[in-house]
C-alpha cells in the first residue's frame, strides 16, 4: 500500500495508517526541522508539534496524495514559530549530516556551505536537492508562487557556485 492510500485510510481515522505515514516522512521531518532550527532541542519540539497538529487534523487533509507537502507546511510554521518565540537562530553546525561531495581537488563539506546561505534559500534548497521536492510542490508547502521558487533556487546555485568555486573562478550558468 502507498503513502496516498494510507494518507486516506488516516484521514478516515485508522491510527495505524498515521503510524505508518509518520514512519515514512520522519526522516525528511528532521532534516527540514534541523535545517531551518538549527538545533536538535527545537527540531524535536518542531516535530512533535508537528505530528500532534497533523494528527489532531489529518481529517482536514483534502488531497491524500499530498500528505508529505501538508506535514512538512505544518512543519515549517512549527520551525518559524520557534524561531520567533526566541528571535533569534543558532549557528549550530550539523553534526548528523556529515555527507560530502568529493571534487577533483578537494573534499567540500555540503551542508557546511548550505549553512552559509540565507535562511530562506538553505530551506528551498534542502526541500529541492535533499528531498526531492518539485518547485511546484515546493511552492505549495512554502507558499509562493513558482517563479519565486525558481528565481531563489537560482539565486542559492550562484551563491552555492561562489562559496564552493570562490569568486574568481567559473561561476554557475544555466545551460
Amino acid at each position: 500500500m502507498d503513502l496516498p492510500e494510507k494518507a486516506e485510510l488516516a484521514r478516515q481515522g485508522d491510527k495505524e495508517a498515521f503510524v505508518y505515514l509518520i514512519k515514512a516522512v520522519q526522516q525528511s521531518l528532521f532534516v527540514i526541522a534541523r535545517s531551518i532550527v538549527k538545533n536538535d532541542e527545537d527540531c524535536a519540539d518542531a516535530m512533535q508539534e508537528t505530528i500532534a497538529k497533523a494528527f489532531s487534523n489529518v481529517h482536514t487533509l483534502k488531497k491524500p496524495a499530498y500528505f508529505k507537502t501538508w506535514i512538512i507546511r505544518i512543519l515549517i510554521n512549527e520551525c518559524n514559530r520557534i524561531i520567533k518565540k526566541k528571535k533569534r537562530v543558532y549557528p549550530v553546525p550539523y553534526d548528523m549530516r556529515k555527507s560530502s561531495y568529493k571534487g577533483n581537488y578537494e573534499q567540500i563539506e555540503m551542508f557546511e556551505v548550505i549553512d552559509k546561505l540565507d535562511d530562506q534559500l538553505q530551506t528551498i534548497v534542502t526541500l529541492f536537492y535533499l528531498e526531492d521536492l518539485s518547485v511546484k510542490e515546493i511552492s505549495k508547502v512554502l507558499e509562493v508562487s513558482e517563479g519565486t521558487v525558481k528565481s531563489r533556487l537560482f539565486r542559492a546555485r550562484q551563491q552555492l557556485s561562489e562559496l564552493v568555486l570562490g569568486e574568481g573562478e567559473a561561476k554557475y550558468e544555466l545551460s
